[in-house]
Order: C-alpha cells, then sequence, then structure tokens
C-alpha cells in the first residue's frame, strides 16, 4: 500500500482529492455565506461587461447586484454557480496537485485565473448580445456553447501546464517505431 502512493497518477489525485474537499468545505462554510467574495466577481464581471458593450454602442444598465441588460431586453442574472470561482478553484488545484517548480506555479495559477475570468466576460457580453437579437438561443448557448468554450480552454491550459511547465511530458505516439 505505500509504494501505490508512490506511483504520480495516484499521490496526483490523492492530492487534488484532499486539497478539494478541503476547498469545497472551505468555500461552503466560510467564503460562500459570508458572500462578499462571490458578490466581488459578480460585479467585477457585470461592470466589465457593461463597460466593454458601451464601446460597442450598446446601452448598459445595471439593476442589481447580480443582474445587467443591455436597454430593451429582459437581461442577464449571474448567480454564484456562473461567477467562475468554482473554476478557479478547479484549475488552480489541478496545477498545485500536478508536479512542477512552485515559482511556475506562482505564476502560472494568477495568468490562469485571470484568463478564465476574461472568458467569462467575454461570456456575459456574448450572451448579453445574443439576448438582445435572438432571446431565444441565450439558454442554449448558456448551457451548452459556453461551457464547451471554458472547460475546453481550461483543458488546453493544463496540457499547456504539462507540457511546459511541469517538467514533465505528454507522450507522444511515435508513428516510425511502428
Amino acid at each position: 500500500m505505500k509504494n501505490l502512493f508512490k506511483e504520480p497518477i495516484v499521490k496526483f489525485l490523492a492530492v487534488g482529492f484532499v486539497i478539494y474537499l478541503s476547498w469545497l468545505a472551505l468555500y461552503e462554510w466560510w467564503i460562500h455565506p459570508m458572500e462578499w467574495v462571490d458578490k466581488g466577481v459578480i460585479n467585477n464581471t457585470i461592470s466589465i461587461s457593461c463597460k466593454i458593450l458601451g464601446w460597442f454602442g450598446y446601452v448598459t444598465e445595471i439593476s442589481s447586484d447580480r443582474m445587467m441588460r443591455i436597454q430593451g431586453t429582459p437581461g442577464l442574472f449571474i448567480g454564484d454557480s456562473c461567477n467562475g470561482i468554482s473554476l478557479f478553484a478547479l484549475y488552480s488545484i489541478f496545477i498545485i496537485a500536478f508536479p512542477g517548480r512552485t515559482m511556475y506555479k506562482i505564476i502560472f495559477i494568477p495568468a490562469g485565473i485571470l484568463i478564465i475570468h476574461l472568458l467569462n466576460v467575454i461570456r456575459v457580453i456574448t450572451l448579453s448580445i445574443i439576448e438582445t437579437y435572438s432571446y431565444s438561443w441565450t439558454e442554449f448557448n448558456h448551457t451548452y456553447t459556453f461551457t464547451l468554450i471554458i472547460y475546453a480552454c481550461i483543458f488546453l491550459m493544463w496540457i499547456l501546464w504539462i507540457n511546459k511547465f511541469s517538467g514533465l511530458r505528454m507522450k507522444k505516439a511515435d508513428s516510425n517505431n511502428q
């Protein structure tokens, strides 16, 4: 059993699982009930989204601390599950649990969180525009299109981490050795 935890994949999964459970407990029992982190991320997303939409000539309104709209539309409600914090955590846990130099992790984690946040801003902007021109497509794109895009981007950042920064390389099939 001792040798089992020397296997890199088992060590990665065990460390990742423990960190994930710790994050979940911290978030559910302390961070989420305080609300200021979730609201802060949501307010920042809405603020940036409205500013960028304004640059493109859209008149926006912030109707509550969680809702924004392009004038003349019902608007978008951004709930806690859509603010990206769980994705920040998932991404960070993977990088922390996977082998690699600490200095690279210190740089790569905030950079990835920033990218995820910007993707979420782009998602809000695009959903607002979709809502303006074709309201019936809003829910489909929210549920499927952007979920796929954001998870694909996170996956690609993980692959980048594995191949460029972790010190490990994903094995590529060598077609010449068959």
